[in-house]
């Protein structure tokens, strides 16, 4: 975290006034997801603003994180962290918000500079397709986009593009919210009918955690289980661990050294908030995360070429690494990757963080029973709900703040039961403990199933899907 002493802001170049913004940007990131006082808050608050007012007479702009004085990033997708008392905050290791509702995503896509994607998009996704959209579009789930219609104007011109998505393996157990970017990537996988790659990034997990390299290898491991029990075809997925493919392609550490020869460490910690006292490995990790939108990075299916656009499928926290990305694509020769950008999963104790796998009560693990998954819903999902029957019968209870509710939304198909049980819970019809019961009705079988799929992948299976080879799909 950033430490910044207060008697050294103020004067200073521009360069000078933007990394001291980026420091004390972070100092505020670190006193609010701490337990600091607010005083301390609002004090830290106040000095980035007037940093940032004195940025502002000083170039003539408003200040941007990935954009350095005199040195814009091409292609404008600068973006910009939330850093002001009230606002959420998001990056790709903190999600906070003051709502119940969780964050607020129209004001999300305005600061990172993406595009909401609307009925219009969707429309068109069904009509390349052929078929209904799948329900995490239809309910706004993957609610924000860079370029998909680039994607849609290669597949309907039957020119190629493979998808990229990835795991950061943390801890043996996944939960439900981890499965969230696969279910919806191997629905792309399958419409689509084009190639995956996977990442694990068990080098990013040993340099962020307290973990020895050999438990993150052995985390992407197991977790590589959990992705293949979602389905992906073995013939079109290439899951690859970094501590593994790097060493053994080439083509992967060439562009990574590219990356890295065109972002400046001033852009870095602007984006991502690093700090002096932060490992080297850290800041040259988001290198290796962004090598992998480019075709050329896996030569055993794409040969030597590097035309072949990419679409990532991924949560919006995710973002900061592709907006990189996207401006030092136009500068090695490559084009930019495409996103399609999904909402964050609520913790079971309400939509204001995501999910941690530290603790065994803040979600559905994919390990429970279904003992365990009823336990957990009736315990600890935050409701929506009034505090007597009598209050709840009279005046209903809120869907927008409703745990139970927002993971039906997720996981339940038919679009007209959902419809049916948030007008009955907003109308006081349906009580806390029915939409429980149903929610626990969804997830035990999804669960069950998940398991056992999950247990017919052995070691040799997972050894199949890690090795680099030929993929069966053509580009010519």
């Amino acid at each position: 975290m950033a430490d910044v002493p207060d008697g050294e802001q103020g004067c200073g170049s521009p360069l000078e006034l933007f990394n001291s913004i980026a420091a004390q940007g972070q100092l505020v990131r670190s006193l609010k997801a701490g337990s600091a006082s607010k005083d301390e808050i609002d004090s830290a608050v106040k000095l980035l603003l007037a940093l940032k007012m004195s940025y502002k007479t000083a170039t003539g702009e408003d200040y941007k994180a990935d954009c350095p004085p005199g040195n814009p990033a091409p292609g404008g997708d600068c973006g910009l962290d939330a850093t002001e008392e009230g606002e959420d905050f998001v990056d790709p290791w903190t999600v906070q918000t003051s709502s119940a509702k969780g964050i607020d995503y129209d004001k999300l896509i305005v600061r990172f500079g993406s595009s909401k994607i609307d009925k219009e998009l969707i429309d068109r996704i069904e009509r390349a397709i052929g078929q209904k959209p799948h329900r995490f579009l239809r309910r706004g789930i993957f609610f924000s986009h860079r370029d998909m219609s680039q994607i849609l104007d290669a597949y309907e011109n039957k020119k190629p593009f493979y998808l990229y998505t990835g795991r950061g393996p943390s801890s043996e157990a996944m939960h439900v919210g981890h499965l969230i970017p696969f279910i919806f990537t191997k629905w792309l996988q399958d419409v689509f009918n084009v190639p995956l790659v996977i990442q694990m990034t068990d080098d990013e997990k040993y340099l962020w955690k307290d973990l020895t390299l050999d438990q993150a290898y052995g985390y992407a491991v197991e977790n590589a289980k959990d992705i293949i029990a979602c389905g992906f075809d073995i013939n079109k997925t290439f899951i690859f661990s970094d501590l593994d493919y790097m060493g053994m392609s080439p083509g992967f550490y060439k562009n990574v050294v590219k990356i890295q020869k065109h972002v400046t460490f001033n852009q870095v910690k602007g984006i991502f908030g690093f700090s002096d006292s932060d490992c080297i490995g850290k800041i040259s990790f988001p290198a290796i995360q962004a090598a992998p939108s480019f075709s050329n990075s896996f030569p055993q299916i794409f040969r030597d070429r590097t035309d072949v656009q990419c679409l990532i499928p991924c949560a919006i926290d995710q973002d900061p690494y592709f907006r990189m990305t996207r401006d030092v694509a136009p500068r090695i020769g490559y084009p930019k990757p495409a996103l399609l950008h999904s909402t964050f999963f609520p913790a079971l104790q309400g939509a204001q963080t995501k999910m941690s796998a530290s603790d065994p009560n803040s979600s559905i693990f994919l390990t429970d029973t279904a003992k365990q998954i009823k336990t957990k819903v009736n315990k600890h999902a935050f409701s929506g709900g009034r505090d007597t029957v009598e209050e709840h019968r009279q005046l209903g209870g809120n869907c927008d703040v409703d745990v139970s509710f927002m993971y039906l939304t997720f996981f339940l198909e038919d679009d007209d039961k959902l419809e049916q049980i948030r007008k009955d819970y907003t109308s006081g019809a349906l009580l806390t403990g029915e939409l429980k019961k149903t929610l626990i009705e969804v997830l035990q079988p999804l669960i069950a199933e998940h398991q056992a799929r999950r247990k017919e992948v052995t070691d040799e299976i997972v050894k199949e899907f890690m090795t680099p080879r030929k993929l069966s799909y053509d580009f010519q």
